[in-house]
């Protein structure tokens, strides 16, 4: 819709999303909508806090999985540093882990990606009036799923186990002794039920834990 056609007051939105092709569709649709303008769009997390800064946008809408920062961090630095901006989490990954996440990260909302455009742009509309907005489906499962019963410290762990790392990478990389490193990923292999540490990544993933 052209821009004069459009209330005098439009919800403004900032996209975030890796994909160009995805990127330019939701901002297209969203364009339609006449009373939301999508004012700025970044492909990586690290771009979403100056972005957030510079444009002000009163929805910040956030994919999880992003080059450099995930959704779900930069939401959190969004709380703190644009704290008039509401967020809602937009993602492929439906799940219980990632859910209760992004609400302790200070989102408002939480949807997948396979939703029709108008109940997202409802969603933003929601979420700027100060509602929360979550998939039923997601909340039915994240309450049924619990809390992740991995600690900050064995998260940490795990994540820096990828690409083949060693303990002694892992305990250099977060300061640890190679003692403590292997405590913490016997601990997280426990919780997860799984054989080895890189079985036990793969299910904290799946899990939305990481």
């Amino acid at each position: 819709m052209p821009r004069d056609h459009r209330p005098a007051k439009s919800i403004r939105v900032l996209l975030a999303e890796d994909q160009g092709m995805m990127r330019g569709a939701l901002a297209l649709l969203l364009g339609l909508e006449a009373d939301i303008e999508v004012v700025a769009q970044v492909g990586t997390g690290d771009a979403i806090v100056g972005a957030a800064l510079e444009s002000r946008p009163d929805v910040a809408l956030l994919d999880i999985e992003l080059p450099g920062i995930s959704g779900l961090d930069a939401a959190a630095l969004l709380r703190e540093e644009a704290p008039d901006c509401r967020v809602l989490i937009l993602t492929t990954f439906g799940r219980p882990g990632y859910l209760r996440r992004a609400m302790e990260a200070g989102a408002a909302g939480f949807l997948v990606k396979d939703g029709p455009v108008e109940e997202l742009a409802r969603s933003i509309r929601q979420v700027l009036t100060g509602e929360t907005v979550v998939d039923p489906a997601l909340a039915a499962a994240a309450l049924s799923a619990g809390p992740s019963p991995l600690t900050t410290r064995e998260c940490d762990v795990l994540k820096a186990s990828a690409d083949g790392a060693t303990v002694a990478d892992i305990a250099s990389k977060l300061h640890l002794s190679e003692s403590t490193v292997r405590n913490y990923l016997s601990s997280a292999i426990g919780k997860t039920a799984t054989r080895n540490r890189m079985e036990a990544m793969r299910e904290a993933r799946h899990q939305g834990w990481l």
